[in-house]
């Protein structure tokens, strides 16, 4: 009776995370993936700034911001300019809306590698 006690709170507790370590691991590579296949990388680095800021950056400036997501993937979408700097972040506007999102997500959630 113990024992499935423990199993079903460590469901329990898994499951208030949202997703597993290896669903995040893959999640990430394929953000990561996207990032680079949409010229992302060129501008922006995780860790350090590049010509534009690092993810880690946009993830702490919109830290608990519930706008944040619906507004950089509008930003993303249709370039943007003014927030970081002079140097304006150019429009992508033929990457398709879910690649967006799950770029957004990762970055917000600090482009975990892992």
């Amino acid at each position: 009776m113990n024992m499935m006690r423990l199993i079903v709170g460590a469901v329990i507790v898994a499951a208030s995370f949202g997703v597993s370590a290896a669903e995040q691991t893959g999640s990430s590579a394929n953000a990561m993936a996207i990032a680079r296949s949409n010229a992302c990388m060129g501008c922006h680095a995780i860790d350090r700034k590049l010509v534009g800021p690092s993810f880690q950056q946009v993830a702490e400036k919109y830290k608990g911001d519930p706008q944040a997501s619906t507004m950089l993937e509008k930003k993303v979408k249709n370039g943007g300019a003014g927030v970081w700097g002079s140097i304006p972040m150019p429009s992508h506007p033929k990457m398709n809306d879910a690649d967006i999102k799950t770029v957004v997500s990762w970055i917000l959630a600090g482009a975990p590698q892992k």
